[in-house]
């Protein structure tokens, strides 16, 4: 391994990223879309909705790793979304690599940091925990689906 950092996403990474999560089941889980592939357009266009900042993994200058931060400047929090490691680059500590560099630089706009995840992403969740995220409590995390199209588990980073 090169040396690993986060840098600003870049349109040209859109095809390779979109090839990193192939299946319906993969894509549902990574950006809750129904068909896969994501086209590289759509994912280019996620970097340009307000309030979202797109960021690359970068192992020397080859992406190995896409996330964004949702910020919420009225909430004063900031959600980790979209994650998602090059599957053949998985199983190395990048997924953790990734959000603790993106917790990071959510810390520096707002102090509540959080991410939602699928039920049943083992794999995802066991990143995150690993990273320093824990579950919301019970009552808060049925506040937050109460408003969502399906459920999900919801964390927060340790204070």
């Amino acid at each position: 391994m090169a040396e690993l950092s986060v840098t600003a996403f870049r349109d040209v990474a859109a095809a390779l990223v979109s090839g990193w999560a192939t299946t319906p089941g993969e894509v549902a889980a990574w950006c809750s879309r129904d068909q896969a592939p994501v086209p590289p357009e759509v994912i280019a266009s996620w970097a340009t909705e307000p309030d979202v900042r797109a960021y690359l993994l970068v192992d020397g200058d080859v992406p190995v790793g896409y996330g964004e931060l949702w910020v919420d400047d009225e909430e004063d929090e900031v959600e980790l979304a979209r994650l998602l490691i090059d599957p053949a680059r998985r199983n190395q500590g990048l997924g953790r690599e990734l959000v603790r560099s993106l917790t990071g630089l959510a810390r520096e706009l707002h102090p509540t940091v959080f991410l939602r995840l699928v039920p049943g992403n083992d794999a995802a969740l066991a990143c995150y925990l690993g990273a320093g995220f824990v579950r919301v409590p019970a009552e808060q995390e049925q506040e937050w689906n109460a408003i969502q199209p399906r459920p999900y588990l919801w964390l927060t980073v340790r204070a």
